[in-house]
Order: structure tokens, then C-alpha cells, then sequence
């Protein structure tokens, strides 16, 4: 395996952790009611500890994996004047180093209690994300452009991981319906949900498009660059992730008031998560390439 397709999955890790921590303790502290929230994060246990061994490794992997990368194969990824030079001469090196504090900052607040751990959890899972925005196409801009691509990519992650990261616990909400005990609580927990849903999709759209034209200029359809031809790709399964979602709220949800049949609704939700996972890939690859 060369070094370049190694980053590559080691990103992939990394995103798809951040993204379910940030999607699924926004879920957890802000919209689900206190007694769910606790049902739902104990049923996330092993996700979310799975997540926090994943996001330690990547963010371990990631410095000297760059440095592979950047140099001449595998015999830099661990040679000390690379790694240094790495860490302090380039963008990746800074955005390392944030990335190492917000990773700290989350396994600390796994060790709170009460609801602090979920606010905790989810303040710092949300600092990760947006640590991404310090590398990659932004800082490629100078000036308040940077500052603005760099604005403009924090509010896409956040907004897509809200919609993408919580889809697991909306998943595990699902079958909560069907239990008198947790029913009431699970619909209003839901409902939360497809408004928080409808904001995050509007987001999630509008930065995708200020993003494309910050870095392309102009519709990707370039298709001899490999940047352009995946970056249409992505927009392609993001749309059908937005029509599933909107099938989801408009459609099989209301069904259920005359067919009490979940699984149409968890199948679309599973459909989602794959897609979203799907996205994440391509986003992998996309932050290694140029556009043009």
C-alpha cells in the first residue's frame, strides 16, 4: 500500500468518527429529551468508543502519514527532520496540531458526568470538525478569502454532520416508537429532528455551492480532471440523499398513522447512512487532488 492511499483511509477514518461524534452528540444533547438521550447514548456505547479509539489512531497516523506522503515514501513517515518540518512549516502540521488538542479535549469530556458530558462531548466533537478547515482548498486563498473559504467549510461540516452522524441514533430511535414507554419521547425526538434536518440540508446546500465556486470557479464539469469528475459524482449522491430525506419526511412518515410498519423507514435510514459513508470516500480522496 503507497503512502498517498493510506492517508487516504486514514481520512476516511477519521471523518466518518468525527461525523458520528458530532452528528450523534448534537443529537443526544440538543435534541433529544433527557431520559431518551440517556437510553440512546447507552445503546451507542460501543459506537462511540469504537469512535474515540479510531479517532486517537488516525490523529496518531495522520502526522507521519503526511509526512510519507510530502517526502519520499515510507522511509520519511517517521524520520524526525521530516515529521518536524511537517509539524512546523505547512498547513497540515498546524491543522495536526489542532486536531491532536480537539481529539484531547474529547476523550476528557468522555470523562465528565450528567449532562455535562453530552454538551462536552458535543462542543468538542464539533472542534474537530471544524479543524479540517485549517488544511486543504482553503488554504490555497490569502487574504479574508482564506478566512471566508475556511468560514464557509466549518458551517458545511457542521451542517452536513448534523444531518449525516446523527442518522445512527435516529436509527436507534426508530424501533423506540414502537415501545409505550419511550413512544411519546422518540416522536418528539423525531420530530426535532426533521426541523433540525430541513436547516442542515439548506446548509448543507448553499456552502456546497459557495464551496464549489471558491474552488472551481465554475460547474464541475471538467471531467479530465479527476477533482471535477468526483466532485460531480459526490453532488450526484448528495441530491439522492436529499431525495431520500425528503421521501422519508413527506412520505413514509406519514404513512404511519395508517400502517405501523418501520421498516420502510428504517431501510431508507440504513440507504442514508451508506450514502453518507459514500460521501465521506469521495471527500477522502477529493482533499488529496487538485482541481484543475
Amino acid at each position: 500500500m503507497t503512502p498517498d492511499v493510506a492517508l487516504i483511509l486514514c481520512r476516511l477514518l477519521f471523518y466518518g468518527s468525527a461525523i458520528f461524534l458530532w452528528g450523534a452528540s448534537a443529537y443526544i444533547c440538543w435534541i433529544a429529551p433527557a431520559d431518551l438521550a440517556a437510553q440512546v447514548s447507552l445503546r451507542l456505547r460501543h459506537c462511540y468508543t469504537a469512535s474515540a479509539l479510531l479517532i486517537i489512531g488516525t490523529t496518531t497516523s495522520l502526522l507521519p502519514l503526511r509526512a510519507a506522503a510530502i517526502g519520499e515514501g515510507w522511509a520519511d513517515a517517521f524520520a524526525p527532520q521530516m515529521l518536524h518540518s511537517v509539524l512546523t512549516g505547512t498547513n497540515v502540521g498546524q491543522a495536526w496540531c489542532f486536531q491532536a488538542g480537539a481529539a484531547g479535549l474529547f476523550i476528557a469530556s468522555c470523562l465528565a458526568t450528567g449532562r455535562l458530558r453530552y454538551s462536552g462531548r458535543a462542543v468538542s466533537a464539533g472542534l474537530l470538525l471544524i479543524t479540517l478547515t485549517i488544511s486543504g482548498h482553503a488554504a490555497m486563498n490569502s487574504g479574508w478569502l482564506r478566512m471566508v473559504h475556511r468560514l464557509n467549510d466549518g458551517v458545511h461540516l457542521l451542517s452536513g454532520g448534523t444531518w449525516l452522524g446523527a442518522l445512527v441514533p435516529v436509527f436507534i430511535t426508530l424501533p423506540m416508537l414502537r415501545d409505550a414507554r419511550w413512544h411519546k419521547d422518540a416522536r418528539t425526538t423525531l420530530m426535532r429532528f426533521s426541523t433540525a434536518g430541513h436547516v442542515a440540508v439548506a446548509l448543507v446546500i448553499t456552502t456546497g455551492i459557495i464551496n464549489t465556486a471558491l474552488i472551481v470557479g465554475s460547474v464541475p464539469l471538467d471531467w479530465q480532471f479527476d477533482y471535477q469528475f468526483l466532485l460531480s459524482i459526490k453532488i450526484l449522491i448528495v441530491l439522492t440523499l436529499i431525495a431520500l430525506a425528503i421521501g422519508n419526511r413527506y412520505l413514509l412518515v406519514p404513512r404511519l398513522a395508517r400502517n405501523p410498519s418501520l421498516e420502510p423507514l428504517q431501510w431508507a435510514t440504513g440507504a442514508e447512512i451508506v450514502l453518507g459513508f459514500a460521501v465521506l470516500g469521495l471527500v477522502s480522496v477529493l482533499g488529496t487532488l487538485q482541481p484543475d
